[in-house]
């Protein structure tokens, strides 16, 4: 069993595979997307705190998923969109699933791992978890809070 999320590898929207642990000692915001989802505007707020405290370490990492038929066909696609229609510079990766047989293992641990009564399973697009320095999920929100009633959390784990 997995102690962090640092021990999870992922793969960026062209294919790239590499190591979460390459964030070691960085606080992450880590999120299910879809381009076609009534949240996608949220995508221009998570990009709004991205920018605002990347420079004090902040990571947001966007994971596609079209387990809900609101994605497009290909991570290269949905990441376009997101770049074109939204400004996104946050690493984006693979499309992949968040619930059911096909989980991705990093999202079986942060469903797991997260601190609140929202369940084990992902119930939409824009599932947002917070994770602090240490790779530990400290918090998980809903796909309708917006991204910015997270910062507070965030705050708390950039000083």
């Amino acid at each position: 069993m997995a102690e962090n999320v640092y021990q999870f590898n992922a793969m960026t929207e062209d294919g790239q595979q590499y190591t979460l642990g390459d964030y070691a000692g960085r606080p992450m915001v880590i999120v299910n997307t879809a381009t076609k989802c009534g949240f996608a505007p949220q995508f221009e707020a998570l990009e709004a705190i991205y920018q605002a405290y990347q420079a004090q370490g902040l990571i947001v990492l966007g994971f596609p998923s079209n387990q809900f038929k609101q994605e497009l066909s290909s991570a290269e696609d949905a990441a376009a969109a997101c770049r074109l229609t939204y400004g996104v510079t946050f690493p984006m990766h693979q499309l992949i699933a968040v619930n059911g047989k096909q989980t991705d293992p990093l999202f079986v641990y942060l469903k797991d791992h997260a601190k609140n009564a929202l369940g084990t399973r992902i119930k939409w697009n824009f599932t947002k978890f917070l994770v602090n320095r240490e790779g530990e999920v400290v918090k998980r929100f809903s796909p309708a809070t917006k991204p910015e009633a997270m910062i507070p959390d965030i705050e708390k784990m950039l000083v």
